[in-house]
């Protein structure tokens, strides 16, 4: 068998020659219309995107719309930067400096709206560095304020550990150290207590008694006008404590007498020695006790003295003859001023004989006679209560007296007999 043998092909160049340049050619044209057609629409989208305007202002319109644009733009920026210090503040961390916190920073216009100030809270105390950082930071007159204020409350506070302590407290202190020691006293006069023992002492005693030092203190201020005349004056005051005589003590005898001037300043007190065997001293109204009179002074003396100092005075006092009876004295009537019998006084209390007790706490609103009585504190409240009522009481006595003496008729000169 014969073998066939295949053609081969021919070739590209003999055959097909023009061809071969035809896809050439249009391989080219397809290059370029790739490329010019990339060009195109790179050219299209760059003429679609919208054309910048110019940003200088040119009328004076824009020139004003301008201007409120750029200050709302720095107000924004500054407002953006205060919230960013805050909150770097409230992290603990400390804000970056940037440019507009500089020193060399232009400051912004005075029109432009400032930004509040941003409100910080009170760092703690933590030291002495803090302390440093805190002033180069802005911060040290806000601290110092707080450390015045922290020296202040600690002054205060040293000033009230310091301070001595009331009364009332100390009293109570000392009352309840009596009671656990049981300290107790008869017949002692609480103010020799209070020169040995204490005032402590001395007051508790004298509450015992139902004598308060406090008591005495107020109305002393209610009767005695501080800081006035210590002499004697136009009227004189007197009251008198008794201690019994006899074989019940019925009779009295003077123990005690006082005077006071017309500010109820005391003028005269003295004890006086008794001329009988004492049966009753009396110690719960005239508070008088045998160490008091036992080196008195001598009765004649103490009556000398008192007439010569009431010779010539208005003479004040609450019952005033039974303590003339007693020192065995007289006055003249229209120179006494007697409390208990003064109308006035009288119809206030609607009592025909009032105490001197009720007078004081009626008119004067002052407690008196309060256990032990003193002759100097009536004495003074007696003047007091003449004080009160002096001109009106004065001018009452002068129209009585005026009222019963008829006017005396002028003199005539009788004409001389003539002889006839």
């Amino acid at each position: 068998m014969s073998k066939v043998r295949l053609k081969k092909p021919a070739d590209s160049s003999q055959t097909n020659g023009p061809s071969k340049q035809r896809d050439k050619k249009n391989k080219r044209a397809w290059r370029k219309k790739q490329f010019f057609g990339k060009k195109a629409q790179k050219t299209a989208k760059k003429k679609a995107k919208p054309e910048k305007k110019d940003i200088f202002p040119k009328t004076d319109q824009e020139f004003s719309t301008n201007w409120k644009n750029l200050l709302q733009v720095l107000a924004s920026d500054k407002t953006e930067g205060t919230k960013q210090k805050k909150d770097s503040n409230l992290k603990g961390k400390q804000p970056q400096k940037t440019a507009t916190d500089s020193k060399y920073f232009h400051k912004p216009d005075k029109h432009t709206n400032k930004s509040k100030q941003n409100v910080k809270p009170p760092l703690e105390k933590t030291g002495r560095s803090e302390k440093d950082g805190n002033q180069q930071n802005g911060k040290g007159p806000t601290i110092h304020k707080q450390y015045k204020a922290e020296k202040r409350k600690r002054k205060e506070e040293k000033a009230e550990k310091n301070k001595p302590m009331d009364k009332k407290k100390k009293l109570k202190e000392v009352e309840i150290k009596t009671e656990k020691l049981d300290i107790w006293f008869d017949d002692v006069d609480p103010d020799d207590i209070e020169a040995t023992v204490g005032p402590e002492a001395a007051d508790i005693v004298r509450k015992r008694n139902g004598i308060m030092k406090s008591d005495t203190e107020i109305t002393e201020k209610a009767l005695v006008k501080e800081h006035s005349f210590e002499g004697l004056t136009r009227a004189v005051a007197m009251d008198c404590e008794m201690v019994g005589v006899g074989p019940d003590g019925e009779e009295s005898i003077l123990a005690r007498i006082s005077l006071c001037n017309i500010y109820g300043k005391c003028v005269y007190d003295k004890y006086v020695k008794p001329t009988e065997k004492v049966t009753d001293y009396r110690t719960a109204v005239s508070g008088i006790r045998p160490a008091d009179i036992e080196n008195g002074e001598d009765f004649r003396t103490v009556q000398k003295e008192v007439a010569q100092i009431l010779k010539g005075r208005i003479l004040v006092g609450h019952a005033i003859h039974n303590d003339l009876k007693i020192l065995l004295l007289d006055h003249p009537k229209k120179m006494i001023r007697d409390t208990q019998k003064y109308k006035p006084f009288k119809q206030r209390v609607k009592s025909g004989r009032p105490a001197l007790r009720v007078l004081c706490k009626e008119i004067l609103n002052v407690q008196v006679q309060k256990g032990e009585h003193s002759s100097v504190q009536d004495a003074q409240a007696t003047m007091r209560l003449y004080t009160m009522v002096r001109k009106q009481w004065e001018a009452e006595l002068k129209a009585s007296r005026t009222v019963g003496k008829q006017p005396k008729s002028p003199c005539v000169p009788k004409e001389p007999k003539t002889e006839t």
